[in-house]
């Protein structure tokens, strides 16, 4: 398996994802959407998620197909971020054909960014305007690190950020995921500058480190200061043709890119879950091994996305954690 030739989810045809910030309140939200509607599903294993439409994203019901996923800063908030891309969306004529009416369908999830330093006093909730822009910023190429719903994203000891990967399979498959890292735990090995992810990297795409030289498993990580402020929200995608049920096995498979990657993952105070998507433009191989590599590669591609995102962030006045470039002194 090799990149696609951006390293981005928008690899996979007919993805787009749009970005949209406010570097003074430190916030942002992400939006991935279609040419057309696509299949969605959404595996969550955190304990405390903050969601938007996502019990229809089940395959008992009725509605199969989304017209966007936004990923969104601002906790309970930031969920209104994908209010604004509906609107925009409904002016363009997608959504939901209900006798007429077009409702789109967009879910959502957030992570805590309250406490990272920006300035929160709004009078006015800000995330349906940053929905709104990040629609109208989608395209295919778009930056990784301080940006979207990444911008205010904070790791134990790092700022975090929004990172992306993709793959191409032996069968031709595209795999690519999208994520905001904004984990509890940590994405490096104790004070050293190695990344959790490391065994899963490509090339030199988050530093060429590669493992740290000495990990203890078992030595106690790092936590945030405020343990109720984390979460890490992720997408992956695929041109394959998947029902709900097995675009919902491809985002639980994917969570295992999530534990690889940071340490701790999945506990109780992180809301972490994975949406997946399928465009379903490229038939399945008969031989049947193509549900489970895309799930391997998902998981792959999520590792690294995590990875990337922490790699690529960048400093910003009033930061509370340092960068991954600042602390270990990357030129």
């Amino acid at each position: 398996m090799r990149p696609g030739p951006r390293n981005l989810i928008t690899d996979i045809p007919g993805l787009f994802v749009g970005n949209a910030e406010d570097h003074a309140v430190k916030t942002g939200a992400t939006v991935l959407l279609s040419d057309t509607p696509f299949t969605a599903a959404v595996h969550v294993m955190g304990g405390a998620p903050g969601t938007r439409e996502t019990d229809l994203l089940a395959p008992d019901k009725t509605v199969q197909q989304v017209d966007a996923l936004v990923l969104s800063g601002g906790s309970a908030f930031g969920l209104d971020a994908a209010s604004g891309v509906a609107d925009g969306l409904r002016a363009a004529g997608r959504g939901f054909d209900v006798g007429g009416q077009r409702v789109p369908i967009v879910p959502g999830a957030i992570v805590f960014d309250l406490l990272n330093g920006g300035d929160k006093d709004w009078r006015d909730n800000p995330y349906k305007r940053l929905g709104r822009a990040a629609l109208e910023a989608a395209d295919t190429q778009f930056p990784i690190g301080t940006t979207g719903a990444g911008t205010g994203a904070t790791i134990a000891d790092l700022k975090g950020g929004l990172g992306s990967a993709s793959l191409v399979l032996p069968s031709g498959h595209t795999v690519g995921a999208l994520v905001v890292v904004n984990a509890l735990g940590q994405v490096t090995v104790g004070d050293t500058p190695h990344f959790l992810a490391a065994p899963c990297e490509i090339g030199t795409e988050f530093g060429g480190l590669g493992p740290a030289p000495i990990h203890d498993p078992t030595a106690m990580p790092r936590f945030k200061g405020h343990a109720r402020e984390a979460t890490t929200i992720a997408i992956v995608a695929t041109d394959a043709a998947l029902t709900q049920a097995e675009a919902t096995r491809m985002a639980t498979a994917a969570h295992d890119g999530m534990a690889r990657a940071i340490s701790p993952s999945h506990t109780p105070m992180d809301g972490d879950l994975v949406f997946a998507a399928a465009t379903g433009t490229r038939p399945l191989d008969p031989s049947g091994q193509t549900p489970l590599l895309l799930g391997h590669a998902a998981a792959l591609c999520l590792s690294r996305a995590i990875a990337r995102g922490v790699f690529h962030a960048t400093a910003a006045r009033g930061d509370t954690l340092p960068t991954h470039a600042d602390r270990f002194r990357r030129s």
